[in-house]
Protein backbone atom coordinates (compact mmCIF):
# COMPACT_ATOMS: atom_id res chain seq x y z
CA UNK A 1 0.00 0.00 0.00
CA UNK A 2 1.46 3.76 -1.03
CA UNK A 3 0.67 5.86 1.49
CA UNK A 4 1.86 9.39 0.21
CA UNK A 5 0.66 11.85 3.26
CA UNK A 6 3.12 13.69 4.75
CA UNK A 7 3.52 16.45 6.80
CA UNK A 8 6.14 19.47 5.81
CA UNK A 9 7.62 21.73 8.28
CA UNK A 10 3.88 22.34 9.48
CA UNK A 11 2.71 24.92 11.96
CA UNK A 12 -1.15 25.71 13.21
CA UNK A 13 -1.84 28.78 15.35
CA UNK A 14 -5.76 30.35 15.64
CA UNK A 15 -6.00 33.15 15.08
CA UNK A 16 -3.59 35.61 12.98
CA UNK A 17 -1.64 36.27 16.09
CA UNK A 18 -2.27 33.63 18.67
CA UNK A 19 -0.33 31.20 19.90
CA UNK A 20 1.33 28.77 17.99
CA UNK A 21 0.37 25.51 19.06
CA UNK A 22 2.74 23.24 17.03
CA UNK A 23 5.47 24.43 15.13
CA UNK A 24 8.32 22.84 12.97
CA UNK A 25 6.26 19.35 12.70
CA UNK A 26 7.66 16.51 10.00
CA UNK A 27 5.67 13.86 9.57
CA UNK A 28 5.20 10.65 7.17
CA UNK A 29 3.35 7.38 8.85
CA UNK A 30 4.00 4.83 7.02
CA UNK A 31 2.01 2.00 5.83
CA UNK A 32 0.89 -0.98 8.19
CA UNK A 33 1.72 1.13 11.16
CA UNK A 34 0.02 2.13 14.59
CA UNK A 35 1.17 5.37 16.23
CA UNK A 36 -0.11 6.91 19.18
CA UNK A 37 0.08 10.53 19.67
CA UNK A 38 0.57 11.67 23.43
CA UNK A 39 1.13 14.42 25.62
CA UNK A 40 -0.55 16.45 28.77
CA UNK A 41 -3.88 18.22 27.56
CA UNK A 42 -3.83 21.39 25.37
CA UNK A 43 -0.83 20.30 23.93
CA UNK A 44 -1.99 20.06 20.42
CA UNK A 45 -2.83 16.37 19.80
CA UNK A 46 -6.08 16.89 18.50
CA UNK A 47 -4.92 19.73 16.64
CA UNK A 48 -2.00 17.40 14.94
CA UNK A 49 -4.61 14.46 14.09
CA UNK A 50 -6.95 17.27 12.51
CA UNK A 51 -4.28 18.11 10.21
CA UNK A 52 -3.38 14.57 9.44
CA UNK A 53 -7.21 14.43 8.66
CA UNK A 54 -6.93 17.60 6.41
CA UNK A 55 -10.17 18.65 8.49
CA UNK A 56 -7.58 21.86 9.21
CA UNK A 57 -4.97 23.70 7.22
CA UNK A 58 -1.82 24.61 8.33
CA UNK A 59 -0.58 28.12 9.12
CA UNK A 60 2.53 27.44 7.63
CA UNK A 61 4.18 24.37 5.89
CA UNK A 62 2.25 21.97 3.70
CA UNK A 63 0.85 18.55 3.90
CA UNK A 64 0.80 16.85 0.61
CA UNK A 65 -0.89 13.75 -0.48
CA UNK A 66 -4.25 12.41 -0.06
CA UNK A 67 -4.65 8.76 0.63
CA UNK A 68 -8.14 7.69 1.65
CA UNK A 69 -8.68 9.07 5.07
CA UNK A 70 -10.72 8.30 7.73
CA UNK A 71 -11.19 10.45 11.17
CA UNK A 72 -13.16 9.57 14.58
CA UNK A 73 -13.27 13.13 16.16
CA UNK A 74 -12.84 13.93 19.85
CA UNK A 75 -16.38 15.58 19.57
CA UNK A 76 -18.67 13.90 16.85
CA UNK A 77 -22.03 16.03 15.57
CA UNK A 78 -25.03 13.53 16.76
CA UNK A 79 -27.50 15.79 15.51
CA UNK A 80 -27.63 14.85 12.05
CA UNK A 81 -30.46 14.52 10.01
CA UNK A 82 -30.00 10.93 9.14
CA UNK A 83 -30.93 7.94 10.77
CA UNK A 84 -27.81 5.71 11.87
CA UNK A 85 -28.02 3.06 8.89
CA UNK A 86 -28.70 5.97 6.31
CA UNK A 87 -25.27 8.41 7.56
CA UNK A 88 -23.35 5.42 7.23
CA UNK A 89 -24.44 4.58 3.93
CA UNK A 90 -24.19 8.41 2.80
CA UNK A 91 -20.75 8.53 3.90
CA UNK A 92 -20.35 5.06 1.96
CA UNK A 93 -21.00 6.53 -1.04
CA UNK A 94 -18.94 9.83 -0.14
CA UNK A 95 -15.95 7.71 -0.03
CA UNK A 96 -16.92 5.93 -3.36
CA UNK A 97 -18.46 2.77 -2.42
CA UNK A 98 -21.83 1.91 -4.71
CA UNK A 99 -25.05 2.44 -2.55
CA UNK A 100 -25.70 -1.29 -2.34
CA UNK A 101 -22.27 -2.01 -0.96
CA UNK A 102 -22.67 0.92 1.31
CA UNK A 103 -26.11 -0.29 2.80
CA UNK A 104 -24.05 -3.77 3.38
CA UNK A 105 -20.93 -2.17 4.72
CA UNK A 106 -23.31 -0.32 7.29
CA UNK A 107 -25.16 -3.13 8.26
CA UNK A 108 -22.31 -5.02 8.97
CA UNK A 109 -20.41 -2.49 10.85
CA UNK A 110 -23.88 -1.46 12.97
CA UNK A 111 -23.55 -5.49 13.46
CA UNK A 112 -20.10 -5.84 14.53
CA UNK A 113 -20.40 -3.16 16.83
CA UNK A 114 -23.42 -4.10 18.77
CA UNK A 115 -25.88 -1.07 17.20
CA UNK A 116 -27.82 -3.03 14.25
CA UNK A 117 -31.18 -2.72 16.44
CA UNK A 118 -30.75 1.03 16.10
CA UNK A 119 -30.19 1.12 12.36
CA UNK A 120 -33.39 3.09 11.87
CA UNK A 121 -33.08 5.50 14.82
CA UNK A 122 -32.31 8.71 13.92
CA UNK A 123 -29.24 10.48 14.95
CA UNK A 124 -30.12 12.78 17.09
CA UNK A 125 -32.06 9.94 19.23
CA UNK A 126 -29.30 7.94 19.58
CA UNK A 127 -27.96 7.81 23.24
CA UNK A 128 -24.01 8.72 23.46
CA UNK A 129 -22.68 4.93 23.52
CA UNK A 130 -24.78 4.32 20.67
CA UNK A 131 -23.98 7.56 18.58
CA UNK A 132 -20.22 6.96 19.60
CA UNK A 133 -20.04 3.28 17.76
CA UNK A 134 -21.68 5.23 14.41
CA UNK A 135 -19.24 7.59 14.55
CA UNK A 136 -16.66 4.84 14.69
CA UNK A 137 -18.08 2.85 12.13
CA UNK A 138 -18.07 5.42 9.57
CA UNK A 139 -14.41 5.43 9.82
CA UNK A 140 -13.81 1.78 8.93
CA UNK A 141 -16.92 0.90 6.31
CA UNK A 142 -14.69 2.40 3.36
CA UNK A 143 -11.88 0.40 4.85
CA UNK A 144 -9.29 3.78 4.59
CA UNK A 145 -5.48 3.49 3.74
CA UNK A 146 -5.44 5.73 6.60
CA UNK A 147 -7.22 5.65 9.92
CA UNK A 148 -7.04 8.93 12.72
CA UNK A 149 -8.66 7.80 16.39
CA UNK A 150 -9.48 10.82 18.41
CA UNK A 151 -10.37 9.13 22.13
CA UNK A 152 -12.41 6.88 19.95
CA UNK A 153 -12.80 4.47 22.72
CA UNK A 154 -14.45 6.96 24.86
CA UNK A 155 -17.81 6.21 25.30
CA UNK A 156 -17.98 2.68 24.18
CA UNK A 157 -18.71 -0.60 25.99
CA UNK A 158 -16.67 -3.12 26.89
CA UNK A 159 -17.50 -5.67 23.92
CA UNK A 160 -17.51 -2.29 21.26
CA UNK A 161 -13.69 -1.51 22.50
CA UNK A 162 -12.68 -4.80 21.95
CA UNK A 163 -14.14 -4.87 18.67
CA UNK A 164 -12.56 -1.29 18.21
CA UNK A 165 -8.77 -2.83 18.61
CA UNK A 166 -9.53 -6.03 16.29
CA UNK A 167 -10.71 -3.15 13.69
CA UNK A 168 -7.03 -1.71 14.45
CA UNK A 169 -5.54 -4.65 13.79
CA UNK A 170 -7.25 -5.73 10.73
CA UNK A 171 -6.45 -2.67 9.20
CA UNK A 172 -2.51 -2.08 10.25
CA UNK A 173 -2.72 -6.14 9.01
CA UNK A 174 -4.17 -5.04 5.45
CA UNK A 175 -1.51 -2.14 5.06
CA UNK A 176 -3.37 0.63 6.38
CA UNK A 177 -1.26 3.39 8.75
CA UNK A 178 -3.49 4.12 12.28
CA UNK A 179 -2.81 7.19 14.15
CA UNK A 180 -4.60 7.17 17.68
CA UNK A 181 -4.57 9.33 20.82
CA UNK A 182 -6.45 7.80 23.86
CA UNK A 183 -6.35 8.30 27.85
CA UNK A 184 -5.34 5.39 28.57
CA UNK A 185 -1.80 4.54 28.45
CA UNK A 186 -2.44 0.72 28.54
CA UNK A 187 -4.61 0.77 24.87
CA UNK A 188 -3.00 -1.05 22.39
CA UNK A 189 0.30 -0.97 24.20
CA UNK A 190 1.47 -4.38 23.21
CA UNK A 191 0.66 -3.31 19.26
CA UNK A 192 2.11 0.07 19.24
CA UNK A 193 4.85 0.98 16.68
CA UNK A 194 5.92 4.25 17.72
CA UNK A 195 4.46 6.97 20.10
CA UNK A 196 4.71 10.96 19.54
CA UNK A 197 4.88 12.79 22.21
CA UNK A 198 3.37 16.29 21.73
CA UNK A 199 4.99 18.74 23.69
CA UNK A 200 5.70 22.79 23.64
CA UNK A 201 4.80 22.77 20.29
CA UNK A 202 7.18 20.28 18.45
CA UNK A 203 6.70 16.35 17.84
CA UNK A 204 8.91 13.68 19.74
CA UNK A 205 9.14 10.40 18.59
CA UNK A 206 10.42 7.56 20.72
CA UNK A 207 9.79 3.16 20.73
CA UNK A 208 6.80 2.07 23.28
CA UNK A 209 9.04 1.40 26.07
CA UNK A 210 5.81 -0.77 27.28
CA UNK A 211 5.59 -3.05 24.34
CA UNK A 212 9.06 -3.86 24.50
CA UNK A 213 9.75 -4.46 27.82
CA UNK A 214 12.48 -6.87 27.45
CA UNK A 215 14.53 -4.97 24.70
CA UNK A 216 17.82 -3.84 26.93
CA UNK A 217 20.69 -5.72 24.84
CA UNK A 218 22.66 -7.78 26.94
CA UNK A 219 25.46 -8.23 24.58
CA UNK A 220 27.82 -5.77 22.65
CA UNK A 221 25.68 -3.04 21.40
CA UNK A 222 26.16 0.30 19.53
CA UNK A 223 25.08 3.64 20.74
CA UNK A 224 24.38 6.35 17.77
CA UNK A 225 23.59 9.97 18.10
CA UNK A 226 21.95 11.80 15.86
CA UNK A 227 20.50 14.94 15.07
CA UNK A 228 17.99 16.38 11.89
CA UNK A 229 15.44 18.73 10.37
CA UNK A 230 12.76 15.85 10.64
CA UNK A 231 10.82 16.00 14.04
CA UNK A 232 10.27 12.32 13.71
CA UNK A 233 12.99 9.23 13.70
CA UNK A 234 12.59 6.84 10.72
CA UNK A 235 10.00 4.05 11.22
CA UNK A 236 12.94 1.39 10.31
CA UNK A 237 15.47 3.02 12.98
CA UNK A 238 12.98 3.08 15.57
CA UNK A 239 12.10 -0.71 15.07
CA UNK A 240 15.54 -1.14 15.00
CA UNK A 241 16.30 0.19 18.40
CA UNK A 242 16.65 -1.75 21.60
CA UNK A 243 15.97 2.10 23.07
CA UNK A 244 15.51 5.70 21.79
CA UNK A 245 15.36 8.81 23.58
CA UNK A 246 15.22 12.34 22.79
CA UNK A 247 18.15 14.50 24.52
CA UNK A 248 17.82 17.94 23.40
CA UNK A 249 16.03 19.51 20.78
CA UNK A 250 16.38 17.28 17.55
CA UNK A 251 18.50 15.52 18.97
CA UNK A 252 18.58 11.67 19.48
CA UNK A 253 20.29 8.57 21.10
CA UNK A 254 19.47 5.20 19.75
CA UNK A 255 20.87 1.87 20.83
CA UNK A 256 20.91 -1.47 18.77
CA UNK A 257 22.32 -4.64 19.31
CA UNK A 258 26.20 -3.99 17.58
CA UNK A 259 24.95 -6.88 14.65
CA UNK A 260 22.55 -4.10 13.24
CA UNK A 261 24.45 -0.91 13.60
CA UNK A 262 25.02 -1.33 9.76
CA UNK A 263 21.28 -1.31 9.15
CA UNK A 264 20.56 1.75 11.87
CA UNK A 265 22.68 3.67 10.15
CA UNK A 266 21.51 3.19 6.50
CA UNK A 267 18.09 4.16 7.78
CA UNK A 268 19.04 7.35 9.30
CA UNK A 269 21.62 8.46 6.69
CA UNK A 270 19.11 7.13 3.37
CA UNK A 271 15.86 8.97 5.10
CA UNK A 272 14.13 12.28 3.58
CA UNK A 273 15.59 14.12 4.93
CA UNK A 274 18.78 12.32 6.14
CA UNK A 275 19.59 12.23 9.65
CA UNK A 276 23.60 13.88 10.56
CA UNK A 277 25.00 10.98 13.06
CA UNK A 278 26.66 12.95 16.00
CA UNK A 279 28.65 9.89 17.28
CA UNK A 280 28.68 6.09 17.29
CA UNK A 281 29.97 4.09 20.01
CA UNK A 282 30.70 0.79 20.27
CA UNK A 283 30.36 -0.98 24.07
CA UNK A 284 30.88 -4.30 25.82
CA UNK A 285 27.98 -5.99 27.39
CA UNK A 286 25.92 -5.35 29.91
CA UNK A 287 25.56 -6.56 33.25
Amino acid sequence: MELDLRLEDVGRRYGLHGPWVLRHVTLRPAPGTLTRVAGANGTGKSTLLRLLARVDAPTEGRVTGRPRTAYVPERFPAALPFTAAGYLTHLGAVHGLSRPAAERAADHWLDRFGAAAHAGTPMNRLSKGTSQKVAVAQALLAEPDLLILDEAWTGLDADARAELERAVAERTAAGAAVVFVDHDPRRLADATDVVLTVRDGGLHARVDADARPDSAPTGPHTTVEVHGRAAALPLEALRLATSAEQTAGRRHRLTVPASHSDVLLRALLSADPPWHVVSVRQEESRP
